[in-house]
């Protein structure tokens, strides 16, 4: 159940908050369960909380609800209903195993754009895609399905890849913006700093009505899909496009990973 908006105090009376209904769609699949994954994961999450409240204290006019898909052989919802990020508590997710059922995660999204539950006056969603494979099932339906819907086609869409076999070309068809690379992380820090970029970043794009921020690391658009690594050093690349971050944003700084153990090795 979706908590009920909050109204500001401005002159003249009262105004209803417009919602920014921000979606975390999570891998919990066998694979994430080795090499410490779920836990950095869970770690990222429980940190990214705090500056996504910080960044929606800087939009009075938004009234920010989060939401988690977990999907593994099957996707369900994960915790309460919609609540807002004053009051919203992370409870960590534990990997189920078997398969990565990404589309059916995608086709549950899609039946909450479709809900009365998005009320009209809303801003654009955000959907944070994270995972460290490759889907077992018809993510392609899935993803048909969010684009069907007017709120998908209006959605603010980031994905993280965690590791060497996550399925990034994929990634960056669900991403759709070319402007806007898939994050790749490699180890525990990589994968908060990630997460808490695409987090907060994705609210400001939702919030404020801006492009595609850069993430300041290195950017890649060879043949393939384009991607960022957190503390990397940046790569040659043939197009590279800067966006301002808005305000309370989480860039990442530099090389602050370099020194970090490879995490999953």
């Amino acid at each position: 159940m979706t908590t009920g908006p909050e109204e500001m105090d401005i002159p003249g009376g009262p105004m209803t908050k417009r919602s920014v209904n921000f979606y975390w769609l999570l891998d919990c699949s066998g694979s994430m369960s080795v090499n410490g994954k779920m836990a950095a994961l869970n770690t990222a999450i429980r940190e990214a909380v705090p500056e996504l409240r910080s960044v929606a204290q800087g939009y009075p006019a938004a009234q920010l609800l989060i939401r988690t898909v977990r999907f593994s052989e099957r996707a369900d919802w994960h915790g309460p209903g919609a609540t807002a990020i004053e009051t919203y508590v992370w409870n960590d997710l534990v990997a189920a195993g078997g398969s990565t059922a990404m589309g059916s995660a995608f086709k549950l999204v899609a039946d909450e754009f479709q809900s009365p539950t998005m009320p009209s006056r809303a801003m654009r969603p955000v959907l944070v895609l994270v995972s460290d494979g490759q889907p077992t099932d018809d993510w392609r339906s899935g993803l048909r399905a969010i684009e069907a819907t007017d709120w998908g086609r209006k959605a603010v869409r980031v994905a993280v890849a965690i590791g060497d076999d996550a399925d990034r070309q994929m990634m960056q068809e669900f991403v759709n913006d070319p402007e806007l690379p898939v994050l790749r992380a490699q180890n525990g820090k990589q994968i908060a700093a990630a997460i808490r970029w695409a987090s907060t970043n994705a609210l400001n794009m939702a919030s404020s009505g801006s492009g595609s921020p850069s993430p300041g690391a290195g950017t890649s658009r060879g043949g393939g899909a384009a991607s960022t690594t957190f503390g990397a050093a940046p790569t040659v690349t043939r197009t590279r496009t800067r966006f301002p971050f808005g305000a309370g944003s989480a860039q990442p700084h530099g090389n602050i990973l370099d020194d970090d153990p490879d995490f999953f090795d």
